[in-house]
């Protein structure tokens, strides 16, 4: 007797699995919404915790995009609407967070003057001015003075709580000017000195003393001059030497009559004989960062000839490991060769250790004095003191510590060639050697030219194997601040971070300078992949 399939025995059949199965999706459907609350709950709380610092410097732009883009996920998250949407919000997100944005940023900073010296507004750099010119004079008002920090006492920013001799009304001044404080919220003691104040925390002497440089430097503008610290119990109000005179807009020397005018272009003030003050702001300069690489020839032929050696340490360490690999790997793949697991194992050791200790260790090694090299061949050569050498060093370096990975991925590309077509072109009359040359090198690169233009792209930009061998030298006496063995990623990094003085903007046109020349490198070479496989599909 057989029953249809939708009979009573089927029937009767559905409600017991309903049965069995509802309590399942039940629990799966709170515990689904659980964790959507959760979720959309933390990127509540951290849209709130980004908003108050957004608003307190009035940062407006980033405060409405905040809120656009929370509003959006939520109204993208509570509804049964934009299926795929959901699935590719969180990465769009990450991708314009940890991508689009830092580019989009890196190249408006490399229109920009930022730097040491030009990081704020003119405002800003006025105070600058003003304060670093302050002097106590006869007559100067004295304070009672208390160090306090509203964070860390060892790291939080500094505040001083003074006195006022003649009122006895309390403030607490920073960098950015004074505040008068409520009576009620202050504690002061018998020598007129704040020993408490609701929001601060006072520094003892000893937490003071650890801090008497960043005590020293502090200045606390007011009309005129600044207040500074005359040890850590007492302050006094000094008059600045140099003023601003919007008149002219211009600082003015008190005691000598000196003018430096602003300069609108650079972002700086001017004097007449051409010099500059150091403090200055942040303007746009347009192409000037871009034409200074051409048109400086301090700087173009440092540039070009770092430009031309950073293409031949990521031509010669690309196309060095991949030889060797392939080479290896072709050697290993041949049924012949015994203990071949033992000897894949020992090749691939050198990219099992930390990149980072290893160029330490070569870097020890190609010392002159007491090198291993050096002692094991019996010679005396400067390997990291002349600059052939030191680029031949970091070259085989990077041959040892980037051969491996070639060597992995040729083995795999190697096993996935059937082996019928190398048999079959012995069968033709092809020796190894034209078989290699003619079947399994094209559909190896077919397979590794994606991965090569990848190691192109990390070895051009390879910060970690230049500045922990040899931190971009040798240097040249007249030229500093460029390397025999820089590449453009470490002399943008001098650049940005030298002890000459930052240069953000100039630093992000060649980093945008880096990122034309790779990517248009790549979107060449991945053309010329696709009429590969295209050839040979």
């Amino acid at each position: 007797m057989t029953t249809q399939l939708g009979g009573p025995a089927a029937t009767r059949a559905l409600p017991a699995q309903d049965k069995l199965t509802s309590p399942e999706k039940s629990d799966a459907s709170v515990a689904a919404r659980l964790v959507k609350i959760t979720l959309l709950g933390l990127v509540v709380a951290i849209a709130i915790w980004a908003a108050f610092p957004l608003a307190e410097n009035h940062a407006w732009i980033g405060l409405g995009i905040l809120v656009a883009t929370t509003a959006g996920l939520l109204y993208l998250y509570l509804t049964r609407r934009h299926i795929p949407a959901k699935y590719l919000a969180p990465g769009t997100l990450l991708l314009v967070a940890f991508q689009v944005f830092p580019v989009l940023y890196t190249a408006s900073t490399a229109f920009t003057n930022y730097g040491d010296g030009h990081r704020g507004s003119e405002e800003e750099a006025v105070v600058a001015i003003q304060t670093a010119s302050v002097t106590q004079v006869p007559g100067s008002v004295q304070y009672a003075l208390s160090i306090a920090t509203t964070g860390d006492p060892a790291t939080g920013p500094l505040v001083f709580l003074i006195t006022d001799p003649a009122t006895k009304t309390t403030k607490a001044g920073d960098a950015k000017g004074l505040k008068k404080l409520d009576p009620a919220d202050v504690t002061v003691g018998v020598t007129g000195k704040v020993t408490a104040a609701d929001g601060y925390t006072v520094l003892t002497a000893g937490q003071a003393s650890l801090r008497s440089k960043e005590i020293t430097a502090l200045a606390v503008p007011v009309d005129g001059g600044a207040i500074r610290s005359s040890g850590l119990s007492r302050a006094y109000e000094g008059k600045a030497g140099r003023l601003y005179d919007k008149g002219c807009d211009c600082i003015r020397d008190t005691t000598t009559g000196k003018v430096w005018k602003a300069d609108r272009r650079t972002g700086s003030f001017v004097a007449a004989d051409g010099e500059r003050l150091a403090q200055g702001w942040k303007v746009g300069v347009g192409f000037a960062n871009f034409t200074r690489v051409v048109t400086d020839p301090d700087i173009s032929g440092p540039f070009l000839r770092t430009l031309v050696w950073n293409f031949v340490f990521a031509i010669g360490s690309t196309g060095g490991t991949f030889l060797l690999g392939m080479f290896v790997a072709v050697a290993l793949h041949s049924q012949r060769v015994r203990g071949r697991n033992l000897y894949r194992v020992l090749l691939v050791l050198p990219y099992a250790m930390p990149a980072f200790a290893m160029l330490l260790v070569w870097r020890d090694m190609f010392n002159k004095d007491f090198g291993l090299i050096n002692n094991f061949f019996g010679i005396g050569v400067d390997w990291l003191g002349q600059p052939m050498t030191a680029r031949i060093a970091v070259l085989l370096v990077q041959l040892w510590l980037g051969y491996p990975y070639m060597f992995l991925v040729t083995t795999g590309a190697l096993q996935a060639i059937p082996g019928e077509l190398s048999e079959a072109s012995r069968i033709d009359g092809a020796g190894p050697w034209q078989s290699f040359r003619r079947i399994v090198l094209p559909l190896l690169m077919v397979a590794l030219t994606p991965l090569l233009i990848s190691s192109f792209a990390f070895n051009f930009n390879n910060f970690n194997a230049i500045y922990l061998t040899t931190e971009g030298g040798p240097f040249q006496p007249d030229n500093p601040a460029n390397g025999a063995t820089d590449l453009l990623i470490t002399y943008t990094y001098r650049l940005a971070f030298g002890g000459s003085g930052a240069q953000y903007g100039y630093a992000a046109a060649i980093s945008i300078f880096i990122f034309l020349i790779v990517g248009t490198i790549s979107a060449i070479a991945f053309r010329r992949t696709r009429a590969q496989e295209e050839v040979y599909a």
